[in-house]
């Protein structure tokens, strides 16, 4: 038993109102009381957590402390003298800059569409937060539901800030993304009949989460990732980009990388180029922890800013309001929304719920973070941090036994390693570092604001406003990077062969660090979490 006598103690707390709760939903909170919570409680709103970036395209805006730091930082290349202008290592039609969800559904897009395509990923092919995704992938596509629909829960749970057009490419493409991945061989959760099963999430009005128990996401990667291969599309891992290439002309036109194993540079040139490197939880805003994985150091953002591109809510970042808080081991790791969406509740010290299980994440994770810092209501850990419980055994009152078993195999198997059987013993919790809602501004086909420059996946912004919810971001990366690779590989075949290749913008953006002052040493992208190096 890995719970100290007083957390057992504490737990019968939670036992005694199990009872109470089965059936009952505790009351939503009003607009009033959203607004207040987040605006004194979520991190988004805490201002000495910020700070304005002095150099590029979107120089003044407000960005966490720990990306302006990325953002502000010289390149990597430093003085090295690279030849990219004649005799590429690689020569291709479209180069994709990551290997998740994005990346793969982009390559085998444009692949289709008769282009020639490299696929360069800092990691393995696959390493990358959509294997860790869990929850599910929306897509209104039951009888009573609609594109329609589902557009006002995005743009609601958006706090209606969303780029329209972005949000209705979203859900308008979402039937087919679903139909494209069984066609492809994804394997989502369905009934004796062949009826998909779907549910809730938080913040969503029908019932459109399409799920492969808890492990949709490695789900949705198996499937990219073996007709990746399937196809023959070139994929070169190890290899993150450390700059764009950009033409004569100022488009984009290939990327530098590093080869991570001989620590050699290497350039590939491209008609067209697409950014699918995913988000940046791994710079741990404010100290917290993160469900994501090594690789989401922000690579992409400061790459496409560097070039020219320009940013949308930079300063807005998702706190997944339940990561696991105790254990020590599992601190940070994303507990599904799939856990509340089954109807576990988060309950403070006394064993009372707080509220609403499937409020909005922003609203969620802020009342949790209020029940421990004002209210003082949270549960003391030996590790000296507060959490809440999540009430799991619940799920099993409410809809039987067995059900953990068969909707949470991954959870249940994640906390058994560490002695918490959460069919029989609530969960600890607390908000975790999980998403980044802002990113690179792209249009409805995926293009950034450098021409040729393609943007896809967490490293887009704009199309959940500033605040994304459960399961739009599964179908995110296939609405955007499938939109991605088909436009990318169509503009290849309008364009030639890039000439005058030139990292100019790079020497430019490095004078305006020095004459600003902001670098201050600073090397990026840092390709790995800092940790890495201790």
């Amino acid at each position: 038993m890995v719970y100290t006598p007083q957390l057992l103690e504490l737990m019968k707390k939670v036992e005694e109102t199990r009872p109470s709760r089965v059936g009952v939903d505790y009351p939503r909170m009003s607009p009033e009381e959203r607004r207040d919570v987040l605006q004194k409680f979520h991190p988004d709103y805490i201002e000495d957590g910020f700070r304005e970036i002095k150099v590029g395209v979107n120089q003044g805006a407000r960005m966490p402390n720990e990306m302006a730091d990325v953002f502000e930082s010289y390149s990597r290349l430093g003085d090295f003298k690279l030849d990219i202008s004649t005799d590429p290592d690689y020569d291709v039609d479209v180069l994709i800059i990551g290997g998740g969800g994005a990346g793969a559904s982009a390559a085998l897009q444009a692949h289709e569409n008769g282009a020639s395509v490299l696929l360069a990923t800092k990691l393995r092919f696959g390493d990358a937060n959509t294997m860790m995704a869990q929850g599910g992938i929306q897509a209104a596509d039951k009888e009573n539901d609609t594109p329609a629909i589902h557009y006002l829960d995005v743009v609601g749970g958006g706090r209606l800030e969303n780029i329209p057009e972005l949000a209705r490419a979203l859900v308008m493409d979402a039937p087919l993304v679903i139909k494209w991945l069984e066609e492809l061989g994804t394997m989502f959760d369905k009934k004796e009949d062949g009826t998909t099963i779907t549910g809730h999430g938080g913040g969503t009005s029908r019932k459109r989460m399409h799920t492969a128990r808890d492990y949709t996401g490695a789900e949705i990667m198996r499937t990219l990732r073996d007709e990746v291969y399937n196809k023959g599309i070139n994929v070169v891992e190890f290899s993150p980009a450390v700059e764009i290439i950009l033409d004569s002309h100022g488009r984009a036109a290939g990327a530098v990388l590093f080869n991570l194993e001989t620590e050699e540079y290497e350039v590939a040139r491209a008609k067209t180029v697409i950014i699918a490197t995913g988000g940046s939880g791994r710079l741990h805003y404010r100290g917290f922890p993160t469900s994501n994985h090594y690789g989401a150091t922000a690579d992409g953002l400061i790459l496409g800013y560097r070039a020219g591109a320009e940013t949308i809510y930079a300063d807005s970042i998702q706190y997944h309001p339940t990561g696991g808080a105790y254990p020590p081991q599992l601190l940070g790791l994303l507990v599904t929304e799939k856990t509340r969406g089954l109807g576990a509740t988060p309950l403070n010290i006394n064993g009372e719920q707080f509220v609403y299980h499937l409020e909005t994440r922003d609203v969620e994770s802020s009342a949790i973070i209020r029940e421990c810092e004002e209210r003082g209501l949270g549960v003391p850990l030996p590790t000296g941090i507060d959490a809440v419980w999540l009430d799991s055994p619940l799920i099993e009152m409410i809809h039987g036994e067995g059900t953990i078993e068969r909707q949470l195999p991954a959870m249940l198997r994640q906390f058994k390693r560490f002695d918490v059987d959460i069919r029989k013993e609530p969960m600890l919790i607390y908000p975790t570092l999980h998403y980044q809602n802002g990113g690179l501004l792209i249009d409805d086909n995926a293009r950034s604001t450098v021409e040729n420059l393609f943007v896809a996946g967490e490293t887009a912004g704009g199309i959940h406003g500033t605040n994304r919810l459960m399961g739009n971001s599964l179908l995110d990366i296939l609405v955007f990077g499938r939109r991605a690779g088909r436009n990318a590989a169509a503009k290849s075949k309008e364009i030639p062969a890039p000439e005058g290749m030139n990292l100019d913008h790079v020497s430019s953006y490095n004078r305006e660090l020095e004459q600003s002052g902001a670098g201050d040493g600073r090397v990026g992208p840092i390709l790995l979490p800092h940790y890495t190096h201790r």
